[in-house]
């Protein structure tokens, strides 16, 4: 089982946005589009291997080959007043993550480690608690998949409505 201290969540991390170009659900969409007009990229560190503890970096980041930095997970997020049915949605119904009843759209989340999906979902939902206590919601704008449905599913979400192009669970304010 995996402790607190062995996770590590980073905002907008340059190391991370390298990695946008291999997110399988949304690949067309660029780093700028992540990190601007009121979206951030979470990125996570977990692990259990010893091995990989001693050589982590300053911030306790993972640094692989090369000394390259590789994230265990990525999660996209955008602020929102509506809940989205498409990506376009996200621009149409931007807002602040300080404004009152704001919801974080979870639009993107894709792993490189097992089990590091799951936890930056968690890890995100609570930062952003923290950090916005305004946000009302969490939100996702997924695929119409059965991997999305059994992963959301799976965590406890809930689905909250079912589009045309997308679905939208909806996780528990506290996990």
């Amino acid at each position: 089982m995996l402790t607190h201290s062995e996770l590590v969540l980073e905002k907008n991390h340059p190391g991370a946005l390298r990695f946008v170009h291999e997110d399988p659900v949304r690949p067309e969409l660029d780093a700028n589009y992540r990190t601007s007009n009121n979206r951030e990229v979470f990125s996570l560190q977990i692990t259990e291997d010893p091995n990989v503890h001693s050589l982590m970096g300053d911030h306790g980041l993972y640094y692989g080959e090369n000394n390259q930095y590789k994230p265990g997970a990525i999660i996209c997020v955008a602020y929102t007043t509506k809940v989205p049915k498409s990506v376009n949605d996200l621009d149409k119904y931007s807002c602040s993550p300080y404004e009152a009843n704001s919801i974080a759209v979870f639009y993107t989340v894709w792993s490189y480690q097992r089990g590091a999906g799951r936890k930056i979902v968690f890890a995100a939902a609570e930062n952003i608690r923290n950090e916005y206590p305004t946000v009302a919601q969490f939100i996702t704008l997924s695929p119409k998949t059965e991997m999305a449905r059994a992963f959301h599913l799976g965590n406890n979400a809930v689905l909250l409505l079912e589009n045309l192009e997308s679905d939208n669970y909806e996780y528990p304010l506290h996990n």
